[in-house]
């Protein structure tokens, strides 16, 4: 029976070792998934939010509990971990409320009456990511189950802790047995079993782009439902009539926040020719500043990667001799997965570093010409998450926020998440939505009835 290691990423250290779940027994659990889920659905709705409720306030309870875990197996600061805690809270409540007003339509017909009713799929398949294991299991998880399903799942190798302290929180706060299963355990076997399984009704993925295809093109032989979050490359662009000192105060948090381990990590950073200058001189020190350490510290700001191999691809991407312009901060030496944070400069466009996901503490300043100039620089990537505009001009903010291609803008902020509004990707960066009002019919068939009235 093979295990896996679950290792510190702030010391290298093994924290534990967690048994590795085998086809036959993801088999086993969508069977007795699908008997939970008949009950599910078939309970009252008021019934299926109270238990979600319980749900969230067991979560509540073991806030700081669960934080630490994500300190430890992920190496995120203590200060992110909570919030991420906190959100899984928060989207359980979110999709508790959801749960009774899920409502199908009546549409005016001739000869009768025709409604539609909003019935669950059965079982869900969530497959989640290591850089932000707690929350991102929720995104599929809590609406699902609101929805009326039950779910299956898979965390990543490297981070099972918290998704299987919620299974058991989940359990105490009276959700049905069987109803929500971790299976941790490896990609091509665990992961693979809940892509091909025929009694798994969809499968929700965060994670790469390649992976990603290869599961859409699985899941597409069984026609079945996917909701795709991949890969970023996100454009952060400041014009020059923007308010240029708050901009420089926002950029290293931009892609150093989980050390640059974000999809929606402003990693190109796009500035006005005419203030580019300027820009570098003053965000050299606020990158410099950044506190990179423990992340169990209050103080830290940055922590590690998460594997020696996130190490490795990272340093691929930096040239041994940095440009004179190049901004470099500082990290801790010795055990660990340590890299500081980095701006490099004098790029061209196509650089790999400045088109291809880096996923760490890394960003890439490019200069432009002008808002025609920006525009053609931030979609020239395949991918289209994520972004940020900073300007004054409210026109040129509407504007450039039509034009980029991506499905999450901010104007003059770096925020991308809220629990309340859709997320999801344009182009590479996926297929679907997650989050937001609309967040629990993504799990759901829509079922047409007409009535006759006719005598």
């Amino acid at each position: 029976m093979s295990s896996h290691e679950v290792l510190n990423p702030a010391t290298g250290q093994v924290i534990t070792t967690v048994r590795a779940t085998t086809a036959a027994e993801v088999d086993a659990a969508v069977g007795l998934a699908t008997k939970a889920q008949r009950g599910w659905a078939a309970a009252a709705p008021a019934d299926r939010a109270r238990l979600l409720r319980r749900f969230a306030a067991a979560v509540d309870g073991h806030l700081e509990e669960l934080a630490q875990l994500e300190v430890r197996e992920a190496g995120h600061t203590i200060g992110n971990a909570r919030w991420e805690a906190g959100n899984v809270r928060d989207l359980l409540d979110f999709a508790a409320g959801g749960v009774e007003r899920l409502n199908g339509r009546q549409i005016p017909v001739a000869g009768g009456l025709d409604l539609t009713i909003l019935e669950p799929l059965g079982v869900i398949g969530v497959i989640a990511p290591w850089n932000f294991p707690m929350p991102i299991a929720a995104w599929g998880t809590a609406p699902a189950l609101a929805a009326g399903n039950a779910v299956l799942l898979k965390p990543a190798e490297t981070t099972p802790l918290t998704a299987l302290r919620l299974a058991e929180l989940a359990l105490e706060a009276g959700l049905p047995e069987h109803l929500f299963q971790v299976l941790p355990g490896a990609g091509d076997e665990a992961g693979s079993a809940l892509v091909e399984h025929p009694g798994v009704a969809k499968i929700v993925f965060t994670g790469s782009t390649r992976v990603g295809k290869q599961i859409m093109a699985r899941c597409a032989e069984r026609v079945k439902r996917v909701t795709l979050e991949l890969g970023g490359k996100s454009p952060n662009i400041v014009f020059a009539d923007s308010d240029l000192e708050a901009a420089v105060a926002a950029t290293p948090m931009s892609f150093l926040d989980n050390s640059g381990q974000d999809c929606c990590a402003r990693s190109r950073v796009l500035v006005q020719r005419s203030v580019y200058d300027r820009f570098l001189e003053q965000l050299a020190p606020a990158v410099e500043s950044v506190v990179v350490g423990d992340p169990a510290d209050e103080k830290t700001q940055m922590g590690p990667l998460i594997s020696q191999a996130q190490l490795e691809r990272v340093r691929a991407y930096v040239p041994e001799q940095l440009t004179l312009k190049a901004i470099r901060g500082t990290a801790p030496e010795g055990p660990g997965f340590w890299f500081p944070p980095t701006v490099l400069t004098g790029l061209e466009a196509d650089d790999p570093a400045a088109t291809e996901e880096i996923f760490g503490p890394v960003a890439v300043v490019l200069p432009f010409e002008d808002e025609a100039d920006a525009i053609r620089l931030a979609n020239a990537t395949e991918y289209g998450l994520s972004g940020s505009i900073w300007t004054r001009d409210v026109g040129r903010a509407i504007r450039v926020s039509r034009a980029v291609a991506a499905g999450n803008l901010s104007v003059n902020s770096h925020s991308s998440v809220r629990y309340s509004t859709p997320f999801g990707g344009y182009k590479q960066s996926g297929l679907g939505r997650e989050l937001g009002p609309d967040a629990l019919t993504a799990f759901t068939e829509t079922k047409n009835i007409f009535i006759s009235t006719e005598a």
